[in-house]
């Protein structure tokens, strides 16, 4: 898997509100109600990831829970992986 261009990367960025790139990599901050929310998010998440065999960096800080996405297997770029799981994630619906 290589890693995609960041013409690519910016143009998907226009349909992923949010989301930035940074440090070649994939990021978002979401905010819940509570961290019972935030870990539920988590979960849902944790099971795209596993289906995909395609595991985000997550850090949990009480309610908020940041994502960055890479691809190891491309020494830790930006590939049309991650780009199609930040689509899933953004397809999840959560109410924040």
């Amino acid at each position: 898997m290589s890693e995609v261009t960041s013409e690519r990367i910016l143009d998907a960025l226009k349909l992923l509100p949010g989301w930035s790139y940074e440090g070649h990599a994939l990021r978002k901050e979401f905010a819940f109600k509570n961290f019972r929310e935030a870990i539920s998010f988590i979960v849902r998440l944790s099971y795209e990831a596993e289906e995909r065999d395609h595991h985000p960096e997550i850090l949990n800080v009480y309610n908020r829970v940041t994502i960055n996405l890479t691809t190891h297997d491309a020494g830790n770029q930006v590939t049309e992986k991650d780009l199609h799981l930040a689509e899933i994630i953004e397809g999840f619906n959560w109410v924040d």
